[in-house]
């Protein structure tokens, strides 16, 4: 029993010493996913994926100034693109881990009917709409509001977030009685989670893929090549497809 539990401590000794810790820059719809991916990463491979939340053109800067983030959780595939074409991250590395899904939500039940008809009642104070700069989801709500030809009517309503958390933050709160959010952020196990929302169809703007690369500086750390590796596992799609992504 004694020789057991020192070839138990000395088996967790080994395990400790070749866990690693990664720093992940990921977009604000993938919050909840992310963390639930991660904790299970820690649980299985022992390494810790330190999670830092924001929208996808602010790590763009971040990252182009010397960010210490190894891996990039973007939501839209042209960011990571572009890094990739100004050397800043590992070749071949790069891949769609989600396809995200816009939608209009309100907190309040029964007020966002099925076709999104609500926007045109113009029966609301305020629209929130994530800052289109930064943010895919908010350039997809734009380009949802200029196919609607609705833009210049709602104009006078919306109110800005700095990412896709913070919009639906306003929206949550009362600050808004509407909002452009990502599906993932009211939607777990197949069924809304709260208030009422209307699914924008994919027609209505760009497709939202979004890709995962490792950066330049997590070119050496195992921890940031076993992190996108997980990500592609059976677990991790599962749990993506729980918040109402689709797999490319």
């Amino acid at each position: 029993m004694k020789r057991l539990s020192v070839l138990f401590i000395t088996l967790l000794a080994a395990a400790g010493a070749h866990a690693g810790e990664v720093q992940v820059a990921v977009a604000a719809n993938f919050t909840a996913p992310a963390q639930q991916i991660a904790a299970e990463f820690a649980r299985k491979t022992g390494h810790k994926a330190v999670l830092s939340f924001g929208a996808t053109g602010k790590f763009y800067a971040q990252i182009s100034n010397g960010a210490p983030f190894e891996v990039f959780l973007a939501a839209d595939d042209t960011t990571p693109a572009r890094l990739d074409k100004e050397g800043g991250t590992v070749a071949g590395s790069r891949f769609t881990y989600a396809v995200g899904t816009l939608v209009l939500w309100s907190a309040k039940a029964d007020f966002v009917d099925g076709k999104g008809e609500v926007l045109k009642s113009g029966k609301f104070n305020k629209l929130s709409v994530a800052n289109p700069k930064t943010a895919p989801y908010g350039a997809a709500a734009i380009e949802t509001l200029t196919r609607l030809k609705l833009l210049d009517a709602v104009q006078p309503k919306l109110v800005q977030g700095e990412n896709i958390a913070q919009t639906f933050q306003f929206a949550s709160t009362g600050n808004a009685d509407l909002a452009f959010v990502a599906l993932s952020q009211v939607f777990k196990d197949g069924k809304l989670s709260s208030g009422s929302a209307w699914i924008v169809p994919g027609a209505m703007h760009e497709p939202i893929h979004q890709d995962a690369v490792i950066l330049t500086k997590g070119k050496d750390n195992p921890a940031a090549a076993a992190f996108l590796e997980f990500l592609k596992s059976p677990y991790a799609h599962a749990v993506i497809q729980s918040y109402g992504y689709a797999l490319r």
